[in-house]
């Protein structure tokens, strides 16, 4: 694994004898061990994630929210204060998802946005490519002087201070999807687990101290594993799956992050209100839950009275004991019907139901 890119906390993940992987052409740990404990630690106590790999872009200058009013989706005038985050999607003029990312308004002059690993180079392209159009009189900064650290479950807050005990009076009084700097930090209270947490990012050379402070704490390391069966049982989805740039966010299930309401015109918003017509796509993401045995994986076939759909997302639930998966089927499947699923050359039913599948560790299916 030579020719790939390491976070700064490398060394860490090998002291810890991490199973290391090609993850977007970064060596990222998988497990530290047990990638079920891993997923049952977060759930419930707290466990820390490397996501140094996802990239933090920073916008400057004047006309910044301007700008985001044309590049994204979602509406960007719900960011009012100092630290606020929104969660949009980035789409290209057919309505295809770009990147899916994390807004954090700072100032008007001065907005972070939080991309995915795979599609950092492509995105960092796209937003150029736009702003030459739009916006020449801003500047967009790669932040790859960063490292950034996931603190997640019911005991993070605690382990963190605890780590971090300077840090408490500035953070702790933060509401979920905001964010606040503390000294050199950024300090987030966001996440991808379905739990409370916090995404720290900082400087790399400082990652591994902090990484240990954590550990003294009693943070677990968590891989990417465990961030997967997780963020699935939060109904969350993931790029390159569960949507694409050949599907709309309005068939991902992320018609909730997209302002077609306001006269504002957005890149692909004319695509979208073409292709679904009302607001209506032929196609929905629904959650499945296996009644038989087996595990559901991506790709599997599902049929039912309405016609074929395909799992997006799907994983043995460490919470739940059983098969889960996100599914796009047809748009007359509806909560409570049973579909059936071909693993491995035989058809199993499975439930369709409402997601996320657990909250706060608490199973909702």
């Amino acid at each position: 694994m030579a020719d790939l890119k390491q976070t700064p906390l490398i060394y860490k993940h090998r002291e810890a004898n991490a199973k290391l992987v090609d993850f977007s052409g970064w060596e990222m740990p998988i497990h530290y061990g047990s990638q079920i404990e891993e997923h049952h630690i977060v759930r419930r106590d707290a466990g820390m994630f490397d996501v140094s790999h996802m990239l933090p872009v920073d916008l400057k200058g004047e006309g910044a929210r301007d700008f985001l009013r044309k590049l994204v989706a979602n509406n960007v005038d719900k960011l009012q204060t100092s630290g606020k985050a929104l969660y949009s999607c980035m789409l290209h003029e057919g309505g295809g998802v770009v990147d899916d990312l994390i807004i954090y308004f700072l100032n008007e002059s001065w907005v972070r946005i939080v991309v995915n690993a795979g599609c950092a180079d492509k995105d960092i392209a796209w937003m150029e490519v736009q702003m030459a159009k739009h916006a020449p009189g801003l500047t967009l900064t790669p932040r790859r002087d960063l490292a950034m650290i996931a603190v997640q479950g019911p005991n993070a807050a605690a382990k963190l201070w605890q780590a971090m005990p300077g840090m408490q009076d500035l953070a702790a009084p933060m509401k979920p999807f905001n964010a606040v700097v503390v000294g050199e930090m950024f300090v987030a209270r966001t996440g991808y687990t379905g739990e409370d947490g916090f995404e720290i990012m900082l400087p790399a050379k400082a990652a591994p101290f902090f990484w240990q402070a954590l550990l003294d704490a009693g943070v677990k390391p968590c891989g990417l594993g465990a961030r997967d069966t997780l963020r699935l049982e939060a109904g969350m989805n993931l790029y390159g799956q569960d949507m694409t740039e050949a599907t709309t966010p309005l068939e991902s299930g992320l018609a909730w992050t997209v302002d077609l309401k306001s006269e504002r015109d957005f890149i692909g918003k004319q695509a979208l209100l073409n292709l679904h017509f009302g607001g209506k796509p032929a196609r929905q993401l629904v959650g499945l839950k296996l009644l038989d045995r087996g595990v559901l994986r991506n790709h599997q076939p599902v049929f039912s009275e309405h016609g074929e759909g395909e799992i997006t997302s799907g994983s043995f639930s460490p919470t739940l004991n059983g098969s889960i998966a996100l599914a796009r089927v047809p748009a007359g499947v509806n909560i409570g019907d049973t579909v059936e699923v071909e693993i491995r050359d035989k058809r199993m039913q499975a439930a369709v139901v409402k997601y996320p599948f657990v909250r706060n560790g608490q199973p909702l299916v």
